[in-house]
């Protein structure tokens, strides 16, 4: 079975101790907006083991001398790094799949009257002495 490191299942002195903090710093990283965790139902605090990663993360910069504003802003960073890089991905898979389907729709007539589907830039299998392209109107050839 494996762990969802993004379940709230800590009560604030079990991750203070996972983190070797004091629960009273972690309520002040709470309230800086530094590492949020989930609330139950009666407010109590309930931290993810991503949470007490990042608690650690925390630890360590501020034992480096980066400052809370600072490592703040660097968990921002990181952050904004990661959603740009899970969208950079999602973006290269759809190119990918228009791209295979545009390549798709590009046919020519071989020589003994046979449709050839092309990918792009390739030439059909049987050698023929005309190459017909075939683009339906309104499809803008760069959006290809």
């Amino acid at each position: 079975m494996a762990i969802d490191f993004d379940q709230p299942i800590f009560v604030i002195s079990v991750a203070a101790e996972l983190a070797d903090m004091h629960p009273q710093t972690l309520r002040q990283y709470d309230r800086m907006g530094i590492v949020s965790p989930s609330r139950a139902p009666g407010k109590s605090r309930r931290y993810s083991q991503r949470d007490v990663n990042m608690l650690r993360e925390v630890q360590r910069l501020s034992q480096e001398g980066v400052s809370l504003e600072g490592i703040k802003r660097i968990l921002q960073l990181e952050n904004q790094v990661a959603a740009l890089q899970r969208r950079v991905s999602e973006l290269t898979q759809e190119l990918g799949q228009r791209r295979q389907a545009a390549d798709s729709r590009i046919f020519a007539a071989g020589t003994a009257g046979d449709v050839v589907s092309l990918a792009r830039g390739k030439r059909p299998q049987a050698r023929s002495q005309a190459l017909v392209v075939w683009r339906p109107r309104g499809i803008d050839k760069d959006r290809l």
